[in-house]
């Protein structure tokens, strides 16, 4: 037991003064608040308010998790230990070493692995070998972390605006008139694709195109009597996803997508218009029995297949 004397009294008082160094020494810098100042976030709300109220409304500035940067160092367990710095010197773009996420010079590689050091689990864990990883986008390409709940690519409403910025081709195809109801925001981009990476064609959510679409189509999946042999290889076959001029998505009308793979002589490959019309049509002919708007799914209505014992040409 130490000595109540003066003497004693000086012994730990030099031992609590070399307890405090010791542990200035070993503890985060990211830990330590700014001189005259009570954290990170009154630092850097000094010029970037709006960014830091973001940031604060956001499950990242949830102080009582351990897992966030809140618990963390606050703006420091992102941006780097150059914030501090970059504070010091009253801001400006590059100054201090602060590390930017909207600095084009940065790897998008680089910026990615600040958000997987806490987000490598779950969807994200295939993200180095997606196609936004190895096309150098970052996760603030797409993401907001200062928008608190507002990010919009996590919003069904406007989460097709983030991604049709890079995806201009299906952006203008979901408003074709034949569509899946994305622009409303019932179905979104996420419904089918895993934007973190996936072991699926194109980033989808499942293994294959038909389980993909089999999670909303299941009235197609089957086991079924009469299969058709392009639907149980890839819906993709004839119908295109994002959205089509021909209903319901199909690649091309009917009965010019059916013949592009049924080109037997005479039916099923002859093709009608309304020069066969009656009364032009001689009775009792071939061109008769056509009438003007109708093709192959007046009679074969069962095309994804059918459980009929009398189906096997879809019939029924």
């Amino acid at each position: 037991m130490l000595s109540r004397s003066p003497g004693g009294t000086g012994r730990i008082l030099a031992i609590l003064s070399a307890a405090l160094l010791f542990w200035a020494w070993v503890a985060p810098a990211a830990a330590q608040p700014a001189s005259g100042k009570e954290s990170p976030e009154q630092v850097c709300a000094g010029c970037h308010e709006d960014y830091v109220a973001g940031y604060a409304a956001s499950k990242h500035g949830v102080t009582a998790d351990a897992r966030t940067p809140a618990s963390k160092g606050s703006c420091l367990a992102c941006h780097g230990q150059g914030a501090l710095e970059h504070a010091k010197q009253g801001g400006g773009k590059g100054v201090g070493g602060i590390f930017s996420f909207s600095d084009p010079k940065v790897p998008a590689e680089t910026k990615a692995a600040v958000c997987l050091d806490c987000h490598q689990s779950g969807p994200r864990v295939n993200w180095q070998l997606s196609s936004h990883a190895t096309n150098d986008v970052a996760c603030s390409s797409c993401h907001s972390v200062h928008s608190g709940d507002k990010d919009k690519v996590r919003i069904k409403a406007t989460q097709f605006q983030v991604c049709g910025s890079c995806h201009k081709t299906q952006r203008a195809q979901i408003n074709y008139p034949s569509h899946h109801p994305i622009k409303e925001g019932k179905v979104v981009c996420s419904s089918c694709h895993e934007p973190h990476g996936s072991v699926g064609p194109n980033m989808l959510k499942k293994e294959t195109v038909n389980e993909t679409c089999y999670g909303c189509h299941t009235e197609k999946r089957g086991p079924l009597l009469w299969e058709h042999p392009p639907v149980r290889e890839s819906c993709v076959n004839c119908h295109t996803p994002h959205g089509s001029i021909n209903a319901p998505l199909l690649k091309a009308r009917a009965p010019w997508l059916c013949q592009e793979c049924h080109s037997a002589q005479f039916h099923p490959s002859t093709l009608y218009s309304g020069t066969g019309l009656p009364p032009a049509a001689q009775p009792g002919g071939t061109a008769a029995q056509q009438l003007l708007a109708r093709s192959c799914l007046n009679c074969h209505t069962q095309v994804h297949g059918s459980n009929h014992p009398s189906g096997p040409r879809w019939t029924r």
